[in-house]
């Protein structure tokens, strides 16, 4: 018996004001749920990016386990090898650092860069770890 994929993924930020503007704005992920100073959820294709307050969600809850990290973090979102250039244009019209560009051994290209708390952020094309892609359009 296996699992099927990654349903959700979290990062851990000091200030959810902040960083939901930051990953509504430079991004355009939709925030659908929130608990002030608690968490901000997005949706993003068929899975949820979550942002978690680690100073509140480290704290026993009757509904969830308590969990939380402290440092850098990292999360890969995909993208379309035909909108590569277009995103790197888009995040220097935001003014979003690109921290590092690679082109991988397979030809899959990255674009690192860091969100407010410091989160190492990356945009990867199609076929990075030879996995089919269901769907990177954007």
């Amino acid at each position: 018996m296996k699992v099927n994929k990654i349903l959700e993924t979290c990062l851990y930020v000091s200030d959810l004001e902040k960083a939901q503007h930051f990953y509504s704005d430079v991004l355009g992920l939709e925030p659908f749920k929130k608990a002030a100073e608690r968490h901000v959820f997005f949706k993003c294709g068929k899975s949820v990016f979550l942002l978690f307050n680690p100073k509140i969600t480290s704290e026993p809850d009757q509904d969830v386990p308590s969990h939380g990290a402290e440092g850098d973090g990292h999360v890969a979102f995909a993208i379309s090898e035909k909108h590569f250039q277009r995103w790197k244009d888009h995040l220097l019209k935001k003014k979003v650092m690109i921290e590092k560009e690679l082109v991988w051994g397979n030809g899959a290209k990255s674009i690192y860069f860091r969100d407010p708390d410091r989160n190492s952020i990356e945009l990867v094309t199609p076929g990075l770890w030879g996995i089919a892609e269901e769907d990177s359009r954007q």
